[in-house]
């Protein structure tokens, strides 16, 4: 299992209005194409402007069809374009990692 590890941070008074664009117009395309996510979360304690969201593959081959067929997606390119026009996102940060052997994961779709 590849486990996707995604962080994003948002301009200060960004973050809610990120989310919400992407709640309207990302998360169906996203969801549809590469499964349901691990975790998308939004932080707590430390930076406000910062969430985060893991998606699980099988491999990264698995990784790499996916995402693929996500950016040929019609519906997923409009969001991103509403995305770039919203102008919140500061940085991004992704990191591939692998489940230790001694914890479950719940298997990638």
């Amino acid at each position: 299992m590849l486990l996707d590890v995604r962080t994003y941070v948002t301009k200060p008074g960004k973050l809610n209005a990120c989310l919400a664009l992407y709640e309207q117009y990302g998360k169906a395309p996203q969801s549809r194409i590469l499964g349901q996510p691990l975790a998308f979360l939004k932080t707590e304690t430390g930076n406000i402007n910062e969430y985060v969201h893991i998606w699980m593959f099988k491999d990264a081959g698995d990784r790499e069809t996916k995402r693929a067929t996500l950016w040929a997606d019609a519906e997923w390119l409009a969001y991103v374009k509403r995305s770039g026009e919203l102008g919140a996102l500061v940085s991004q940060e992704n990191k591939l990692m692998t489940p230790v052997e001694f914890y479950d994961c719940p298997p990638a779709g």
